[in-house]
């Protein structure tokens, strides 16, 4: 049974940071390349950021590059989001997800408040 499951999230004011992270288990994460999402109410889920299975390649949307950051412990069979500079417009519910096969995390609520 594959379960991803998502920490961190919570309330910090405009300019603040948290740091995500995502436990994976019932695959082999080692192998899976991995995506956070986000979701604010009334809006398409969109892809903020995405990292290969050994960690060497990674993407960020325009929106979050410069202040996010992306990474995994595959010992830990874990990935992260390091979210920096954080602005009321991040706030969303934020999903880890695997590319393949497409399982998602139940999400973890992130509110930046101004």
């Amino acid at each position: 049974q594959v379960q991803l499951v998502e920490s961190g999230g919570g309330l910090v004011q405009a300019g603040g940071s948290l740091r995500l992270s995502c436990a994976a288990s019932g695959i082999i994460f080692s192998i899976n390349t991995m995506d956070w999402y986000r979701q604010a109410p009334g809006k398409q889920r969109e892809l903020v950021a995405r990292i290969t299975s050994s960690g060497s390649a990674v993407y960020y949307a325009e929106s979050v590059k410069g202040r996010f950051t992306i990474s995994r412990d595959n010992a830990k069979n874990t990935v992260y989001l390091q979210m920096n500079s954080l602005k009321v417009e991040d706030t969303a519910v934020y999903f880890c997800k695997t590319v393949a096969y497409g399982y998602w995390g139940q999400g973890t609520q992130v509110t930046v408040s101004s």
